[in-house]
């Protein structure tokens, strides 16, 4: 009877054996290539350096008593900062101070706020271009007739948006009343403060 019974099951064991694969080189390779491909760890991709601000934007506005207001664009360009715009309500053909200032505060009726002039390095104040002088410091602007002054001056020694002890970024700029004499210390006798900005980076990636 015992006999029997293992003559019986000898066809199904057969028959499973055959549906299952065994020493199929073509399956185990398979195989491999899934629990390998499952067990790569996945390197998280480095953070970017971050590219330091190439420009920056001011709004000028005016202090107390007075009108002069304007835009300005500060940008970093063969190792300087070139600074354009336009500066308005302003005495017709008037020549004034420009500087950086070392607070980016504006809140002051007079604009004190803003601190003195930016000098990083603890230099003497000059010209620019013409031996020492501050980081913060550039030439005069003129108005025109219509009494809007076009701003393109550099400032040297000055950096944007890179964390440096020489960065413009958040710092002052500011409209003197009198021209500045690139000589009396520590502000080139610039008389009082008719404007006042706050420079503002923009981060950038090719694109404006």
């Amino acid at each position: 009877m015992r006999n029997s019974r293992m003559l019986l099951l000898a066809p199904a064991l057969l028959a499973l054996a055959a549906c299952t694969p065994s020493g199929d080189p073509a399956t185990e390779a398979e195989i491999a290539a899934e629990t390998a491909e499952s067990e790569q760890t996945v390197e998280p991709m480095p953070d970017e350096p971050m590219t330091p601000a190439t420009t920056a934007r001011a709004t000028l506005q005016p202090t107390a008593g007075n009108e002069t207001g304007g835009e300005l664009t500060f940008t970093a360009e063969n190792g300087a900062i070139h600074v354009s715009g336009e500066v308005r309500g302003l005495a017709a053909g008037s020549v004034h101070g420009f500087h950086v200032h070392e607070t980016g505060d504006c809140s002051a009726p007079d604009a004190t706020s803003a601190g003195g002039h930016f000098n990083p390095d603890d230099s003497e104040h000059g010209r620019v271009g013409q031996g020492e002088h501050h980081a913060g410091d550039s030439d005069n602007i003129t108005a025109s007739a219509e009494g809007v002054a076009t701003v393109d001056v550099r400032l040297q020694g000055a950096t944007l948006g890179d964390g440096a002890a020489t960065d413009i970024a958040g710092k002052g700029v500011i409209v003197h009343a009198d021209p500045d004499d690139y000589t009396s210390q520590p502000t080139g006798n610039a008389g009082a403060r008719l404007a006042c900005g706050v420079i503002e980076q923009r981060e950038t990636s090719g694109e404006e």
